[in-house]
């Protein structure tokens, strides 16, 4: 390889300090926050008949049916852990209690969303598999007792799943002590 001489080695120094130079400047422009004009929003009074209200569980009343369901699982020895997902089965919280089994978290989570993606209780969805076997497939679900779903006027505002306990019915018996903390 031939030996660059000093002029040619400050020239390609030079080059390569500005060409880096103006990629970040590039870089710096492209996320550089609107100007005053670009950033005024459009604004768009909608009309209430254009709207839709929906009524939600808080993160305190989450908590306090996920903290009752862990409570009422220990008091029988048992090692769950529970999610209370919003009307839109987004987790709102999850409980993982000591010793409960590392698949727990997420089959109560799935449960939590199946009870309130249907309004029913995970343990009579079941019952549903053998006229539609295919729900199953639905991503998120799973059709196994421990979920319940918590209601505002008949309507599903939240859902509770268990998973841990010996049997389906264990997990379901936690999920509605939470249910019932809830006033439910």
């Amino acid at each position: 390889m031939k030996k660059l001489s000093p002029r040619a080695r400050v020239l390609t120094a030079t080059a390569v300090v500005a060409a880096a130079g103006a990629a970040t400047f590039g870089a710096v422009s492209a996320t550089a926050a609107p100007s005053a004009a670009q950033a005024a929003p459009v604004r768009a009074d909608l009309k209430d008949k254009d709207l839709v209200r929906s009524t939600h569980l808080s993160v305190d009343a989450a908590t306090r049916a996920a903290q009752a369901t862990l409570d009422a699982a220990e008091r029988d020895g048992q090692k769950i852990s529970v999610a209370v997902v919003d009307r839109n089965g987004t987790t709102l919280v999850t409980l993982r209690g000591d010793g409960a089994g590392p698949q727990s978290y997420e089959s109560a989570q799935r449960k939590a969303f199946t009870a309130v993606s249907w309004n029913a209780p995970t343990s009579e969805l079941t019952k549903r598999l053998e006229q539609a076997p295919t729900l199953k497939d639905i991503p998120g679900t799973l059709f196994l007792a421990g979920g319940v779903p918590a209601k505002a006027a008949g309507a599903p505002v939240a859902g509770i799943g268990v998973a841990g306990a010996p049997s389906g019915d264990l997990d379901e018996k936690y999920a509605q002590a939470g249910l019932a903390a809830l006033g439910g």
